[in-house]
């Protein structure tokens, strides 16, 4: 399903506008750094989805980009057949910032989708607009005119939230074959969840605030969900599922009115409590993310604060555009990766079946994989969330308070080798401070949960049942 929220800046301590949520996938997630490329005239991108999907379709291929953005995204293995590396989230170099969130259709417009869809896919879409937008709502007009032009794969409905320091944007893009998207721009008074997307009433035109296609209301009427007589047209309620605003999103979006209103407003551990909270973060979750949507005056400054899984049991940590690589430990490892169950580290039966090789560099998979070391404490924990998910929770919140009081001068020195025009001192100093702190955590990582298996073990509370315990989740 997945969970974003996005938190205008008018609301914010800092005044910083900030999205956050995670993907909520059971495969493997690692996180990416990708440089800005430049690519030859006739290059394609291949999109869509194999007969082999869910709601199965074909690959094609639409047009390359001439340049791609430099840009940092969490990948992950598997969703519904849909071809991996699949893109969930991520930040360019232009600020922009993209989360991919579930939101299904109607059971009818999901009933119409033909069997032989193409076009890109949700993954597809949040892809490309990190790797092209120089601004939110261009990413939401790229998103529109990518269906127009080569259609869309859709697994049965799906949603985006797009951002930058200035707006915000919820996109739905429903099943059905039809084309029919529509885009709600969120602004600095604003908060928003979604799991799932959300749009509710929208006028008859597009406007500033409101983007669809011009066929959005015509289809409606043809298919008999909707006449000018039956009053305001209500995005959710005509073409979604009919509940608008779930449980959960309806919780969390009060809660952080709530917060908003305290003469500090929201500060930034409000915004890291607002994904790793256990009412709404659990195994589910596969990792966590928090974007501060500013325009620093370098854009090898931009950052998010990245978690291994979901931040219920791991600490959000610093990660800059400008540094130069992600740390092994957080790059793809063959745990959880879907396909790898099939795969050695050795090479003979290559030439007669190449997809016998792992995907997964020997050098990578013979070091420790963050994602399921953060995963083994999780499961520790929520065998007996007292006092050990608290003690865990406390922990982690007290680390991201400390680094986050180190930022700014990590930040300071970058920036004044960037103003010398030391890229290289520059990259080398947010670099090693990144894997330094993710290196830390991780070794405290391995530390508590070692000590919480032995707590367990000698507690004789080790769960060998086939019902696994977790948090009581709002959804």
């Amino acid at each position: 399903m997945s969970y974003g929220i996005y938190i205008g800046r008018n609301l914010t301590a800092d005044g910083v506008a900030y999205m956050a949520g995670y993907g909520d996938e059971p495969s493997s997630h690692w996180l990416e750094i990708n440089p800005r490329a430049i690519h030859r005239d006739g290059s394609t991108v291949t999109v869509g989805v194999t007969p082999q999907a869910d709601m199965p379709g074909h690959l094609s291929e639409i047009p390359q980009a001439p340049q791609t953005l430099r840009n940092m995204r969490v990948n992950y293995s598997y969703y519904l057949g849909v071809p991996a590396p699949l893109t969930n989230g991520g930040l360019n170099e232009c600020g922009v910032a993209v989360r991919d969130i579930w939101s299904t259709s109607r059971d009818d417009v999901i009933a119409m989708t033909p069997k032989d869809q193409s076009g890109p896919n949700y993954s597809d879409l949040a892809r490309l607009v990190v790797e092209r937008a120089h601004s939110a709502r261009e990413g939401v007009e790229l998103i529109g005119r990518l269906i127009a032009e080569h259609g869309y794969s859709t697994y049965g409905g799906n949603s985006h939230m797009i951002a930058d320091p200035d707006e915000a944007w919820v996109v739905i893009e429903f099943a059905g074959g039809r084309g029919l998207w529509c885009a709600e721009r969120l602004g600095p008074d604003d908060i928003r969840a979604s799991r799932p997307g959300y749009i509710g009433e929208i006028p008859e035109a597009p406007n500033e605030d409101f983007l669809f296609p011009a066929h959005f209301f015509d289809t409606a009427r043809e298919m008999g969900w909707w006449s000018p007589e039956d009053g305001p047209f209500h995005v959710n309620h005509i073409y979604g599922d009919g509940k608008h605003r779930w449980d959960g999103v309806a919780w969390i979006e009060d809660e952080m009115r709530k917060r908003a209103q305290r003469p500090g407003k929201i500060a930034l551990e409000d915004v890291f409590w607002s994904i790793s909270t256990d009412r709404l973060t659990g195994d589910t979750a596969g990792y966590g993310q928090v974007v501060p949507l500013t325009h620093p005056a370098h854009d090898a400054l931009r950052m998010m604060w990245h978690a291994a899984v979901g931040p219920v049991t791991a600490p959000l940590m610093p990660v800059f555009l400008g540094q130069s690589s992600v740390p092994p430990a957080w790059q793809q490892h063959r745990y959880l990766t879907t396909g790898e169950s099939h795969r050695f580290l050795d090479c003979r039966k290559k030439d007669k079946d190449p997809d016998t090789v792992s995907l997964v560099p020997q050098g990578i998979e013979s070091g420790i994989s963050a994602f399921h070391e953060f995963k083994r404490l999780m499961h520790l924990a929520f065998q007996k969330p007292d006092p050990i998910l608290a003690e865990v929770w406390t922990h982690w919140r007290a680390i991201e308070a400390r680094t986050n009081a180190e930022v700014p001068d990590v930040l300071r020195a970058a920036s004044l080798l960037l103003d010398a025009n030391e890229q290289a001192l520059a990259s080398q100093v947010l670099t090693e401070f990144s894997h330094a702190r993710f290196a830390g955590a991780l070794a405290e990582c391995r530390a508590l949960a070692d000590a919480a298996h032995a707590r367990l073990s000698a507690l004789n509370a080790l769960n060998m049942t086939a019902t696994p315990l977790s948090p009581d989740q709002i959804w």
